[in-house]
Order: structure tokens, then C-alpha cells, then sequence
């Protein structure tokens, strides 16, 4: 978390050092562009997930092993006013977590301790984009969202658990999301670097079939957060 507010921390005072430069009058490119109601795009970037745990009883926490993911989709804006819009990103997020657990008695080897939860996600937010007003070819904006979830490797029907050797999280969690970007008018088209950060509202973990898991008997509650860097092309 402290690494997001240091990034949005960074990209506002970036902004406000290069206030007076961008505010210079210059040619604006494609100057109706902002008036269409409805406008489309595409994205791709990258990820970086993790997750957070809550513990019935305190322990060792279980570290999390991410590896950087990918995100590729679909842009759809409707204008709503000259500084407000509705948007839409659906999308398809890839990402890898490894979870490492302490040394436990009920483990019967070293393998135990290392799960790997891979996750294919289709993710389908909505969100409500607040635009400043354009600075020559330059207009930031920050956006606020929420998004339901499929997580196709989820497991979360399959009847075999973590003594199987399966971890089985849920196909369905609800998101909640906040992003900053900055929209660069170029000759042809809109491109837009952005810094989305997500985090689950629902609680991602399905239990083990027995009570007393060392796996997942002692969590109360696991839930994804992580951050996205996206470009856009609209």
C-alpha cells in the first residue's frame, strides 16, 4: 500500500512542477475529440498481486511470492459532462501468486509449505472518470470504480483440496478500484499511460474440507490487492 501512495505521491508532484510549462499556449491536436459522447479504445500493461491475510489466531504470516502479470482490453467512454464520465474497461488479467507457509508438524514434507495459485481473471469494471480541464495536449484525471470478477482458476467446485494438493479460491470476487492517468493528445488518437490500484471486497478463500487445515483452518479472511500499469490507446 505505501508503495502506491509513493507512486500517485510522485506522478501529482511531477504535475504540479510541469503546471506552468503545459499551460504555454500550443497547437491542440484533435480539439473535437472530447466532445464525441461515446468513444472506444484498447489497453495492455502490467500487474503486480498480492494478498492480504486476517488470522483467527496469531502465526507466522504466510508470505506471498508475486511475479509480474499482464492485462489486456477494451475501452468504452460514455461523456456525461465536459469533466465527467462513465467508463468501462473489460479486460483479461493474468497473474501468478506463490504462498509459502511456516514450517508446520502437520506438513508431511517440505512441498507442503508452497502453494501456487495461478489466476486467469475476466474482469469487468465500471467506473466514474473526473478529467481536469485540457492543458494544451495534456489532460490528468483520476477514476473510481468497482468490478465483478470470474477467476477461471479459481477450483473453487473441484471436491479435491489443499491434503489433494489443490488450493481453491473463489470464481466470483467483487473488486473495488482507484486509478490516476494522464491523457496525451497526440495527431491521431489519445494515448494514456495510467496506475490503477485493485483490491477484493470478498473474502477469496475456500476452505479445506477438514476444520483444523494447516493450510487454511487459521484464516479468516483472504483477499487480493495489487496494482496495474495500463497504456491506452482511444
Amino acid at each position: 500500500m505505501r508503495t502506491y501512495i509513493a507512486v500517485i505521491a510522485l506522478v501529482l508532484s511531477f504535475s504540479s512542477v510541469n503546471a506552468q510549462w503545459l499551460s504555454r499556449p500550443r497547437v491542440q491536436n484533435d480539439q473535437n475529440f472530447d466532445k464525441k459522447p461515446i468513444s472506444w479504445g484498447y489497453y495492455f500493461g502490467v500487474n503486480s498481486m498480492d494478498y492480504n491475510f486476517d488470522y483467527q489466531n496469531e502465526q507466522e504470516d504466510i508470505q506471498v511470492e508475486k511475479s509480474v502479470g499482464f492485462n489486456v482490453g477494451l475501452i468504452g467512454d460514455l461523456r456525461l459532462s465536459e469533466f465527467v464520465s462513465l467508463r468501462t474497461e473489460p479486460g483479461l488479467i493474468y497473474t501468478q501468486r506463490n504462498l509459502m507457509y511456516a514450517p508446520d508438524p502437520r506438513f508431511d514434507d517440505e512441498n507442503d509449505q508452497l502453494r501456487e495459485v495461478p489466476s486467469t481473471y475476466i474482469y469487468l469494471p465500471l467506473a466514474l472518470k473526473f478529467n481536469t480541464r485540457r492543458l494544451n495536449n495534456v489532460r490528468p484525471y483520476v477514476q473510481f470504480g468497482v468490478a465483478t470478477v470470474t477467476n477461471l482458476s479459481s477450483n473453487e467446485d473441484n471436491p479435491d483440496d489443499n491434503f489433494a494438493g489443490q488450493f481453491r479460491t473463489t470464481s466470483s470476487p467483487f473488486f473495488y478500484e482507484m486509478a490516476i492517468g494522464v491523457e496525451l493528445y497526440l495527431y491521431y488518437f489519445k494515448f494514456i499511460p495510467s496506475i490503477k490500484g485493485v483490491f477484493a471486497a470478498s473474502d477469496e478463500l475456500v476452505r479445506d474440507n477438514r476444520p483444523n487445515s494447516p493450510w487454511t483452518g487459521n484464516i479468516t479472511k483472504m483477499q487480493t490487492r495489487g496494482v496495474f500499469l495500463n497504456f491506452t490507446f482511444q
